[in-house]
């Protein structure tokens, strides 16, 4: 380094930071880059140039020199919180996630009260899917700063992205839940309040709570994502059942006897049913807690579930379903990657029964196996139209006498919806035919497929 115990070296030194500076000031980047470099290589106020020269690396989106940069500072002055949160983000924008957070980390350790820096780390977390840990720190920095509207809509965009958009209708729904709580309470009068309950996919922890509020004195819930767990927990201390409901942030397969269970279960709970029955791993779910976590001759609520359905006709949900001529053009082989299945809601509810309603598919969910099915189901034909395929629901058998259907003609506002699994293409039928559909499932989806066979054959 240059000696600046020279008066005339010290001040050349000044009178280059100062020019660098303002050519900075005055947006010539280049220039003051040249400026600051020249500056650095008189040693002259080093600690105080880096962030100058890396901030203006960054703004001319030279991320690796202005990371280089902020290392420099580093080696000077490792616990320097600015440089750790700058070098931090330019991590962040390089792609190098895993260091970004690491680095961003020690930034809060240093600096714990510092809102920004805390955002920030909350950004990079939830970049990287850590939806909770993100946030955990938007919190803290709400915290700092009550009126940050930016944090505060990170707080409600990251909590509600976490949720899907079913989750509240169905706590919403009053007939679902009347009928989850007369099975809970039936199970606990049988198996008394010392029972041991489990409870699959808790949710908010309703139907943890509907048991403890039934009288069951130990209830082990668990949930997948960590954020609802985390709020579930929450909701269940509120309500002042926190002695008797633990809420595990994971899945069922991850539970064990001898830890967080300390017996098998002897009631099992569950609400995974997804509309179309079986997309939430239902079996597997089930089979597992059968052959691990449950005692042997435990109560299972709910016992059994169908797939109902009838044949449908609707020009409304063909347009959601098949593509044919569009603008002139043939784009019917566009069809080959319409959805299977589609939600019915809003403007898709126009639809013309063609068929009585069936049982489709039934599912004994008090079995510890479940083998992939197919047979073949003949729909009698009860009106002439296009057919474009099934609309399906659900009927749940909870209890002796308790049961819960989604049936289209008395439920619409729930959390469930039904669905349209569409045909590969229509099929004209006429009242008084028959037409044969291959029903079943692969454990994991429906299958509703019509066979070869012209109707009527």
């Amino acid at each position: 380094m240059t000696d600046l115990d020279s008066p005339d070296r010290l001040t050349d030194a000044r009178a280059a930071l100062a020019e660098a500076m303002a050519r900075h000031e005055r947006g010539d980047l280049e220039a003051a880059e040249t400026g600051y470099r020249k500056v650095l290589a008189q040693g002259y106020r080093v600690a105080e140039v880096l962030p100058l020269l890396a901030g203006l690396l960054g703004r001319l989106s030279r991320a690796e020199d202005a990371l280089a940069a902020w290392d420099q500072l580093l080696a000077i002055a490792p616990d320097h919180a600015v440089a750790l949160h700058e070098k931090g983000l330019t991590l962040h924008w390089l792609g190098r996630t895993a260091e970004a957070i690491t680095t961003l980390e020690r930034a809060c350790a240093i600096d714990p009260d510092n809102p920004i820096a805390l955002g920030n780390l909350a950004v990079v977390l939830a970049d990287a899917g850590r939806n909770l840990d993100a946030i955990r720190h938007f919190r803290r920095a709400l915290a700092l700063q009550p009126d940050n509207l930016h944090l505060r809509h990170q707080v409600r965009r990251l909590g509600s992205g976490s949720v899907p958009f079913w989750h509240i209708p169905m706590m919403n729904d009053v007939p679902r839940n009347d009928a989850f709580e007369a099975a809970i309470k039936a199970a606990i009068g049988v198996a008394g309040a010392q029972a041991r309950v489990l409870d699959i996919g808790a949710g908010s922890g309703l139907l943890s709570l509907m048991a403890a509020r039934a009288g069951a004195r130990k209830v082990v819930a668990c949930e997948m994502e960590p954020m609802i767990a985390e709020m579930a927990q929450q909701i269940v201390a509120q309500n002042g059942y926190a002695d008797q409901v633990t809420v595990h942030a994971k899945p069922s397969t991850a539970l064990a006897v001898g830890a967080e269970l300390d017996a098998p279960a002897d009631i099992l709970v569950s609400e995974i049913l997804s509309s179309d029955l079986l997309t939430e791993k239902v079996l597997d779910t089930f089979e597992d807690a059968h052959r691990r976590l449950l005692a042997p001759e435990a109560i299972v609520i709910p016992r059994a579930a169908s797939a109902m359905g009838c044949l449908v006709a609707s020009e409304n949900l063909a347009g959601y379903a098949f593509v044919g001529d569009v603008s002139g053009f043939d784009l019917s082989a566009f069809t080959a990657f319409a959805p299977q299945r589609l939600p019915i809601h809003g403007t898709m509810t126009a639809w013309e029964r063609l068929s009585d309603d069936l049982e489709l598919v039934r599912l004994d969910l008090t079995l510890k196996k479940h083998d992939a099915t197919l047979a073949r189901l003949r729909i009698p034909v009860t009106a002439s139209g296009r057919a474009i395929g099934i609309v399906q629901w659900m009927h749940i058998d909870l209890w002796e006498g308790v049961s819960f259907d989604n049936h289209p003609d008395r439920y619409t506002d729930g959390g469930w919806l039904q669905v349209l699994h569409s045909f590969p293409e229509p099929i004209d039928v006429a009242a008084g035919e028959t037409l044969d559909i291959a029903v079943g499932h692969d454990r994991i989806t429906l299958i509703l497929l019509p066979l070869a066979e012209a109707p009527g054959q």
